[in-house]
Formats: structure tokens, C-alpha cells, sequence
């Protein structure tokens, strides 16, 4: 079973892309970098909104438990360094976490 966890975060147009180039060379290698058991995988989405542009973080576990390894108690509380704080308007305060109850499917793999 893995473990989604989930947080969204927003920002001007004008920021988007350097919130992007933020996560991509600063925040994604140093989640790495902590080499915690059972994390698989950080995702980002976005959707352009009428003034504004919503970021997704989507990050994948081997289980709850990695995730508590990751984020420590209380593991809903999202981390928004300094520096996306500076390009960010307004975050979720806390994370939502899933579990995974059916695996992706890639119909061209059948």
C-alpha cells in the first residue's frame, strides 16, 4: 500500500515559473538528499487560474510510517521553506494524505 501526500500551494503568473525552477533545482534535491526509507517520488501539477496559478505536490511513500519519518509529528503539517514562501501568495497549512487502494494502469502495457 502506498501513501499520497498532498499539498497545494498558489502564486502570480508572473512567479509560477520561478516557483517551478525553485522546487525542480532546490526543494526536490534536498528532499532527496534526506534519503528517508519508503519515499518514492515528489509529482508537481499546476493549473493556470484566472489570476493566479495553483501548484500540486504529490508525494509518494512505501507507508504512513515514512511519511512520519519524513515530516516528523504532526506529520499533516506542511514544510514551505523561506524561499517558496517568498514567491508563493498562500499555501495549505497542512498536508492530506491517501492511501493507494489500486495501482496506476497504463492500458498500453496490456
Amino acid at each position: 500500500m502506498a501513501v499520497k501526500r498532498i499539498w497545494r500551494g498558489w502564486t502570480t503568473p508572473e512567479n509560477a515559473a520561478t516557483y517551478q525552477t525553485l522546487l525542480d533545482q532546490k526543494i526536490r534535491p534536498e528532499i532527496e538528499a534526506k534519503e528517508i526509507t519508503g519515499y518514492r517520488s515528489l509529482e508537481l501539477h499546476s493549473r493556470n487560474l484566472k489570476d493566479e496559478v495553483e501548484f500540486m505536490t504529490i508525494m509518494t511513500f512505501d507507508s504512513l510510517q515514512n511519511v512520519v519519518d519524513f515530516a516528523g509529528e504532526p506529520y499533516e503539517q506542511c514544510y514551505v521553506p523561506a524561499a517558496a514562501q517568498a514567491v508563493l501568495t498562500r499555501w495549505d497549512e497542512v498536508c492530506v494524505h491517501y492511501e493507494t487502494l489500486a495501482p496506476s494502469h497504463d492500458p498500453g502495457t496490456d
